[in-house]
């Protein structure tokens, strides 16, 4: 299993932290996630995902990557 924080810009309300928990805690192999204004710190199993899918869903919701 693999933690990370991911920082992600564009996000500035609740609604916004729902928006990117809801695509993130969808993707499979997502073992646990903490969605804030500004982050995501997720766990999830490398063996059926990988973190650049996990930040294409982010920006698939909307919001940008910091880099």
């Amino acid at each position: 299993m693999i933690e990370t924080t991911i920082q992600v810009e564009g996000m500035s309300c609740q609604h916004c932290v729902m928006r990117v928990k809801k695509a993130v805690e969808g993707l499979a192999g997502i073992v646990k996630s903490d969605v804030q204004v500004g982050q995501v710190k997720v766990a999830f199993e490398e063996s059926k995902i990988r973190q650049k899918e996990i930040e294409d869903a982010i920006v698939k919701a909307g919001y940008k990557i910091k880099a």
